[in-house]
């Protein structure tokens, strides 16, 4: 992939996707790093729903962290953006709704540099929310890969584990949580009882 930093006139949509533990928001954070030893403007939203390394930080498994700005929704990102801003980051863009499509194509028109991270599978294995949406407009998708935590092979898929055993089809898609809740697999060990 070129470096799209040094082209900062143009706009465009980068995504980065995978299961969980695949690196996504630490391949985030590095972009931004990027971008800021770049001299370049950037502003780094997240969702409200994900609190799980404090109300502002941004955080990898892997301990990488960056302080961004609590959002509710897209509106909210429209809202906050400054004036200067030449790259805007989200992580965790699979919490919002549809509506963080437009937002990110409106700020790609504009010529800013949009960066989502997100899950771009539930943990029953379904695209998750804006997602496919978000890949197919996208000027560049990286699909990132976890290590299978039952065979270790490639994991593509997030397995929901509810006291040690595999969650449901019918339980609630949204549950925050990180390694207690969650597993890497990849589709032969993925488990989804009850999948119709």
């Amino acid at each position: 992939m070129p470096d799209r930093h040094l082209r900062p006139s143009s706009g465009w949509i980068e995504v980065i996707c995978g299961s969980m533990f695949s690196g996504k928001t630490e391949e985030l954070l590095r972009r931004l790093r990027r971008a800021i030893i770049a001299r370049q403007k950037v502003q780094l939203f997240k969702p409200l729903v994900d609190n799980r390394y404090g109300l502002r930080t941004v955080a990898s498994h892997n301990g990488m962290k960056m302080e961004g700005q609590v959002i509710q929704n897209a509106q909210d990102l429209l809202q906050n953006i400054r004036a200067d801003t030449t790259v805007v980051a989200i992580d965790e863009v699979q919490f919002f709704d549809t509506d963080i499509v437009q937002v990110c194509s409106d700020l790609a028109h504009r010529g800013l540099r949009v960066i989502v991270a997100g899950l771009d599978l539930d943990f029953r294995g379904e695209p998750f929310g804006p997602m496919p949406i978000l890949m197919a407009q996208a000027e560049s998708v990286d699909k990132l890969h976890a290590i299978c935590m039952k065979c270790g092979g490639e994991a593509s898929r997030t397995q929901r584990l509810i006291d040690n055993r595999p969650a449901f089809y019918e339980d609630p898609v949204v549950m925050i949580g990180a390694s207690e809740t969650y597993e890497a697999r990849c589709r032969a060990c993925h488990e989804v009882p009850h999948k119709p």
